[in-house]
């Protein structure tokens, strides 16, 4: 069977190549006799697939010195509890800047640890189409921490810029818009972001933490989400995943090799720009969220009549057009378009939308 363009908002499409590099792997890694998930963590052949990993990771992302890079397991809902158990400190406060689903969840989640609050939210009866401004943020000077996810999956809510928080440590959950375009990793305290997206197989997450704010976490705060342990083990304070760990590295080669982050910026841009004009050109097909929040790695759309979509959802299917349905929040359709989606996959995707249009419009 051939190969279908998948849009799952993830665990997602990955590049055909890293697949077919890990394929020839599989068996023997580099003629050392057995496979990445047989060898130990410990030995010199794995030991030298994560030091490559990490250092191609703070190539593509011009790590500043003074920042640990952790790869670490519980996907980035783990870090919801990571981030409060690690940075709240002495002020047992932090404040959360919400945009969509995810934001509600980490908000909630660190609310277990200290005064988590909220400092704004975007919310219009329950549902989000935009970023709240800036000035209406009521961010507190002693907070630990702000925090905010810069791409929202699910609502398809995306920030155009990096918001200011002064002195106060900027926290992001980059997951699915990590990689996909450069970041300024000095405007942080602490990024982190689920592989499944972007950077690899779901499995593995990666942290990368301000030195200065790692060694002060809260009483009690488990050794696996101790950023100062982790990163004095190099991620290795117990085993680590390491086939994702190994396809995160395959990952980050292939985007090192394809223009690093700024080829895939200008891409991504591209396939996002092909799929708003079809939606924004047509009466037939809708996106809720506001044009200057728009996501440019998950683009929700709905259809003129819902009683369409299962027609719409089945048809793509046989199309070679998968993992379309939206999330049961927002309903409708879901194209999620990260870096390993190609352009032709975008252009399938348009060529269908307007077949089905003419034929049910």
């Amino acid at each position: 069977m051939a190969r279908v363009y998948n849009f799952s908002a993830g665990p997602a499409t990955l590049p055909v190549e890293v697949l077919k590099k890990a394929q020839a792997d599989l068996l023997d890694w580099q003629g050392c006799g057995m496979s990445v998930m047989e060898m130990s963590h410990r030995g010199d052949e794995f030991v030298s697939i994560a030091e490559k990993a990490t250092q191609d990771l703070r190539t593509l992302l011009n790590v500043p010195d003074g920042y640990s890079v952790l790869f670490l397991q519980g996907g980035a809902a783990g870090q919801f509890a990571g981030v409060p158990l690690n940075l709240m400190g002495e002020s047992q406060k932090a404040d959360y800047v919400i945009t969509g689903s995810w934001g509600k969840k980490a908000v909630k989640e660190a609310g277990k640890f200290g005064d988590a609050q909220v400092a704004a939210s975007s919310a219009v009866d329950g549902k989000f189409t935009d970023i709240a401004p800036r000035a209406d943020w009521q961010l507190r000077d002693d907070a630990a921490y702000v925090h905010y996810t810069p791409n929202e999956t699910i609502e398809g809510i995306e920030y155009p810029d990096v918001p200011d928080t002064g002195s106060v440590p900027l926290v992001a959950d980059w997951s699915s818009a990590f990689l996909s375009k450069p970041i300024d990793v000095s405007r942080y305290g602490v990024i982190y972001a689920g592989a499944q997206k972007n950077a690899g197989p779901a499995g593995m997450t990666m942290v990368i933490v301000r030195d200065d704010l790692m060694g002060k976490p809260q009483s009690g705060v488990p050794m696996v989400l101790d950023y100062k342990q982790q990163a004095d083990a190099d991620s290795m304070l117990n085993t680590p995943s390491c086939f994702a760990w190994y396809m995160c590295g395959l990952t980050f080669e292939w985007i090192l090799n394809n223009g690093g982050l700024e080829g895939m910026a200008e891409r991504n841009a591209k396939k996002a720009k092909t799929l708003y004009d079809a939606i924004d050109g047509s009466d037939f097909y809708s996106n809720p969220v506001a044009p200057g929040a728009r996501s440019r790695m998950n683009v929700p759309f709905l259809l003129a009549d819902d009683s369409l979509n299962k027609s719409f959802l089945a048809k793509a299917e046989e199309a070679g057009l998968s993992t379309l349905k939206g999330h049961r929040s927002v309903g409708g359709m879901r194209a999620s378009i990260y870096n390993a989606m190609p352009q032709e996959g975008v252009d399938a995707l348009v060529d269908f939308m307007r077949a089905f249009e003419k034929d049910n419009g």
